[in-house]
């Protein structure tokens, strides 16, 4: 039983995952910007490989930020 939960957690993110980097890419942004958001979701990706849980609550708080358009200036 617990394996189906973490298989369905697994897809969840992915999906997200996926939605925020369609996100990111509509984004009209600086490259720079853009670029500096994308990390960010490669950081959160990698993150599931070792612990789902807290990546799921990353992606969420990326999204939330991204939603209510806290995303970060260009570095100049």
């Amino acid at each position: 039983m617990e394996h189906d939960g973490q298989l369905q957690l697994y897809a969840a993110v992915a999906n997200q995952l996926k939605e925020a980097h369609t996100k990111v890419r509509a984004l009209q942004v600086p490259e720079g910007v853009r670029m500096a958001l994308t990390r960010k979701l490669l950081v959160i990706t990698a993150a599931a490989k070792h612990d789902l849980a807290d990546a799921a609550r990353r992606l969420d708080r990326f999204t939330a930020d991204l939603d209510a358009g806290r995303i970060p200036e260009e570095d100049r």
